[in-house]
């Protein structure tokens, strides 16, 4: 028996309008880059981005669950921090050409967290995270940070966020 069409139409994600894309999940969206880097036969971009799902695949298996966007973020943020290290080593060593290498990754990771906070929105943020937990000093650091930590993950360095939530209760 011969067919003249498929059985099931074929789904094309360039097809999507750009709705649809927001809709869907961070890692389907990484998925999708990694198909645009293979057909534009970009090396180092695919490997940055196969190098990403597999951290994130590593942490599903790990955990035994699809991960959400947030967690994916989280993962992300990891990688992130990694590279930043890797940097100062590969300077530290002079090694131009493998800091070229971990600072295209550096900028391609960055590329899939949300947009980041300003200064002045980072500053309110912790004023009003100081204000609802009602701290007084530096031993109330740890609530502060942990109101602070769900409401910004991914959108600000929680390192500056510490260092001013850090100065701010101690002055």
């Amino acid at each position: 028996m011969e067919w003249t069409k498929p059985l099931v139409a074929p789904f094309h994600f360039e097809d999507l309008t750009p709705e649809e894309t927001k809709r869907m999940s961070l890692k389907a969206s990484i998925g999708e880059d990694m198909k645009a880097a293979m057909k534009a036969k970009a090396a180092q971009r695919l490997s940055a981005i196969r190098l990403l799902l597999a951290a994130i695949k590593q942490r599903e298996v790990d955990e035994r669950k699809e991960l959400s966007d947030a967690e994916v973020v989280a993962v992300i943020e990891k990688m992130i921090k990694q590279r930043r290290d890797s940097i100062t080593q590969f300077q530290a060593a002079n090694r131009k050409d493998l800091v070229d290498g971990e600072t295209f990754e550096l900028n391609l990771l960055s590329g899939y967290l949300p947009k980041q906070l300003t200064d002045a929105e980072i500053e309110r943020e912790v004023s009003a995270a100081i204000a609802q937990t009602g701290a007084k000093g530096a031993a109330d650091m740890g609530k502060v940070m942990g109101v602070l930590k769900s409401k910004l993950a991914g959108r600000a360095d929680m390192g500056k966020i510490s260092s001013l939530v850090k100065s701010k209760l101690a002055g």
